[in-house]
């Protein structure tokens, strides 16, 4: 072992070696748990002791652990013993003894006495807990810790252990069927990668006896005719192709490739659906970039057998790799995009549009009859078009998908959904009946709608697509969820409508869109669901994000009702509502407020009123929403530098964090820590004291010296009270965010190498009132009647005061202690032993931490 590598293992040995108090609390916990007359501990607390000794056997393979500590043998023992033992409790003991057994050396001393008695023909499995799930569950954890050597490896092959394995793949419980199914994994892999001397190959494969045993498993199970057991096998292979990329599994892949072929042409097979995930494993792994065809050839034969539901997932996996060969890739597409195709030939006239594919992978009759039923028509769309918005969301999709067609096709499902498409087809009739408001299939629709508005080549039909958006916004019928989803399809698709605003048609037709859109969204401002309100405002609010600059957008927008719609919801008496408005008001103020050309004088937009009202609502507003959306404005104006224009900066923030400093909500108080951050930055930076990120505050400030002004500006503002009463913040965000920021305003006055003398601080004028703040601040959230302004000596508007505050107290002492977690004294191993032990009655104390 290297030098730094064992240096490494030296350390973690020590940090989780098992210390002497721990020790001593060991024997009295061991005997609790083997006393049948206690009460029972409950699961977390047992999984967190198998926590502790898995970290604890982890880097130390020795057998000092168990030959330091008796009591863990003895606990083993005494479980054993009992005639009727505690489910959980033997649970626990049998993943216990797998722990210890991971290593070889302390295998070897557990082996004579106890293994055989937990794992072996004499263990639990032939007793009646093992009726208990939990036992069984426990059972195969212990061997699955265990297994991690080849002794171990031949004591369960020879002791019977592996029939019991098999056996478990198909227990009643799932838990246990799969644990089953992954220790086979885990034992297959261990078994050829540590008991072969040279790779396996086709012609000349001989396998270890464990791994043989494994494989003959699963091959005879595959050729049962059990559906059972051959669901167990393929199980248990999508696992192991899944996470194993060796090259042996090449050669277990053609020991079964025949058979998994004869699958496919097995219309009653009933685990069908699993050949589709086991091919795509297979399909991922780099083991098989190189396969000349055999392979493909058999994924391409169940691209073509496999129903569309089961179908469907396969191809959208092959569409995501890199190394699929292209024909596949577009078979693979083809077979995603026929209910598309099938839609879009129901929708249209024959020959008035040509369908999305040139011919199909399967019988088209099949996707038809799914799309005809009333029972599988949405969810097969429901699927396809799940799988439509994740490949458009790839940034790299290696073939290319027919948008203009795709577009076609979802506007026809849309059409279909709310009755306004005249059926050209009887299927079409029949798609239409069975579509009609289908919110799922809506909903799904506009996703991928939204998704495509990145697509260029959909420009051609950007008003008929309106025209299905708007009939949407408009109607009654669309429910407030699909409406939401309008709304976010509709948003994205004006931003493409605003790139393509070149010519005067183009320009004509965009500002009309506009116009429509806007007299919508007067209605559902005022309409009496609160869900659709909150929708339009959020609606509202992502449109000025994007075309706030456009003057076409402007125009449409301060022509309308909606600004003082808007403005009126502010009252509104649902609380998210009220939140969405003041989001939406924030954001419109870019345009009426803080435009480079606002609305002329007189008008009817008051931004002295707009801020009062906002104002108000931090101040008094009853729930937190709607608080928090206010100090998130509050915090976007300041860093867009907007704050200028309505009073002086400087007041305006001291305003503001003396109104969120008493709030009751611990977020909006972090808000109010991120303006005061914002302002420093902005201030800092205006002095020339460094780079600022944001934009400048817009009055001048002159002095001697950049850093005294700073203090002053910041003292007057009223931040030092509201940072140092944050540190003692009962909600540890607000502390940390308060010392990050006193950290970072520290470093403007003192190099780390000069900082104050604490006993000279404490012969200054202001030092008493220092000291005694650095001592209220050790307390944390603890402390209390933290010092106002000028209460125990302690002047937080004081510039002298405040640079030796920031000089003296030890910030990353503090800053490590608001980092530390807030149970790391709860859940060390110490504390969680002292509480089994009070939890169990040998402790007098019977007070547990609360995990």
């Amino acid at each position: 072992m290297s030098g730094p590598q064992s240096w490494f293992v030296a350390r973690a040995r020590h940090r989780f070696a098992m210390t002497r108090e721990c020790a001593v609390l060991l024997p009295g916990v061991c005997a609790a748990l083997a006393d049948p007359r206690q009460p029972g501990l409950d699961d977390t607390c047992l999984e967190k002791l198998l926590d502790w000794f898995r970290s604890l056997t982890w880097f130390d393979p020795t057998v000092e652990l168990v030959q330091d500590n008796p009591c863990l043998t003895e606990l083993i023992s005494s479980v054993l013993a009992l005639p009727e033992p505690s489910p959980s409790i033997l649970s626990f003991t049998l993943q216990l003894a797998g722990i210890l057994a991971a290593s070889e050396n302390r295998f070897q001393h557990l082996q004579e006495k106890l293994l055989g008695r937990l794992f072996g023909q004499d263990g639990p499995r032939g007793r009646a807990v093992w009726e208990d799930a939990s036992v069984r569950s426990g059972w195969v954890k212990g061997v699955h810790s265990m297994v991690h050597h080849q002794p171990a490896l031949h004591f369960l092959c020879s002791g019977g252990g592996m029939d019991v394995i098999f056996a478990l793949q198909g227990d009643p419980s799932l838990f246990v069927a799969s644990a089953a199914s992954q220790l086979l994994v885990h034992m297959l892999t261990f078994s050829v990668e540590s008991e072969t001397s040279k790779p396996l190959s086709p012609k000349d494969c001989e396998w270890p006896a464990c791994a043989q045993m494994i494989k003959k498993h699963v091959e005879d199970s595959l050729q049962s005719g059990s559906a059972s057991h051959i669901e167990q096998s393929l199980k248990l292979l999508i696992s192991l192709f899944g996470s194993c990329y060796a090259a042996w599994t090449e050669v277990l892949w053609s020991d079964i490739a025949k058979q998994i072929e004869s699958f496919l042409m097995e219309e009653t097979l009933q685990a069908q659906h699993m050949l589709a995930n086991l091919l795509l494993n297979v399909a991922r792994s780099p083991v098989f970039c190189d396969t000349e065809g055999s392979f493909w050839a058999l994924v391409t034969s169940a691209l073509e057998h496999l129903t569309p539901v089961q179908a469907c997932p396969l191809a959208v996996g092959l569409l995501k790799l890199c190394k699929c060969p292209q024909d596949v890739r577009i078979q693979a597409l083809t077979v995603l995009l026929q209910p598309m195709d099938c839609i879009l030939r129901a929708a249209s006239q024959p020959l008035e549009y040509a369908g999305l594919l040139d011919e199909s992978v399967s019988d088209p009759v099949t996707v038809e009859s799914l799309l005809s039923s009333k029972t599988s028509c949405a969810g097969l769309l429901c699927q396809t078009l799940a799988h439509l918005e994740k490949l458009l969301s790839l940034k790299h999709l290696r073939v290319d998908l027919p948008y203009v067609s795709l577009l076609r096709s979802l506007m026809a499902i849309l059409q279909f959904c709310n009755g306004l498409l005249s059926p050209a087809s009887p299927l079409g009739t029949t798609i239409s009946r069975n579509l009609i408001n289908c919110f799922r299939v809506q909903k799904s629709a506009l996703d991928v709608l939204a998704a495509l508005s990145e697509k260029k080549d959909c420009d051609t039909l950007i008003g008929s697509l309106f025209d299905v958006l708007l009939a949407y916004l408009e109607s009654p019928n669309t429910s407030p969820t699909v409406l939401k989803k309008a709304f976010q399809a509709t948003s994205k698709w004006l931003v493409r409508l605003q790139e393509l605003s070149c010519s005067n048609s183009q320009c004509q037709q965009t500002e009309k869109i506009l116009e429509d859109v806007f007299v919508v969204l007067q209605k559902r401002l005022c309409f009496p669901c609160w869900e659709v309100r909150d929708s339009s405002l959020e609606f509202l609010t992502a449109m000025i994000k994007c075309l706030r600059d456009q003057d076409g957008f402007r125009q449409c927008l301060l022509s309308s009702e909606v600004p003082r719609l808007t403005e009126n919801l502010l009252e509104d008496p649902e609380s998210y509502v009220r939140a969405s408005a003041v989001t939406a008001v924030g954001h419109l103020a870019f345009v009426t407020y803080f435009a480079p050309e606002p609305p002329v004088a007189g008008n009817q937009y008051n931004k002295e009123s707009t801020v009062a009202k906002l104002q108000e609502i931090l101040s008094t507003d009853s729930e937190g929403f709607p608080r928090r959306a206010v100090i998130s404005i509050f915090t976007k104006w300041l860093r867009e530098g907007c704050t200028a224009q309505l009073e002086d900066t400087e007041q305006f923030v001291s305003r503001v964090i003396q109104t969120v400093e008493h709030d009751l909500d611990w977020e909006v108080r972090l808000g109010g820590l991120e303006l005061v951050e914002v302002f420093c930055s902005q201030t800092i930076c205006q002095l020339g004291l460094s780079e600022c990120p944001y934009a400048p505050v817009s009055s001048a400030v002159t002095s001697s010296t950049p850093q005294n002004e700073l203090l002053r500006v910041f003292c007057r503002a009223k931040l030092f009270g509201f940072l140092f009463r944050s540190l003692c913040d009962c909600d540890k965000p607000v502390g940390q965010r308060a010392c990050d920021i006193l950290i970072g305003l520290r470093g403007n006055f003192y190099p780390v190498s000069t900082l104050e003398n604490p006993q000279e601080i404490e012969d200054s004028p202001a030092g008493r009132g220092i000291a005694w703040l650095q001592r209220t601040l050790r307390q944390g959230s603890l402390a209390q009647n933290f010092p106002t302004d000028g209460g125990n000596g302690v002047d937080f508007q004081d510039p002298e005061s405040m640079m030796v505050a920031l000089g003296a107290i030890d910030l990353l002492e503090l800053h490590d202690e608001l980092n530390k977690s807030s149970d790391h004294v709860e859940e060390s191993p110490q504390s969680l032993l002292q509480d089994i032990l009070a939890t169990m009655g040998t402790i007098e104390e019977n007070e547990v931490d609360c995990y």
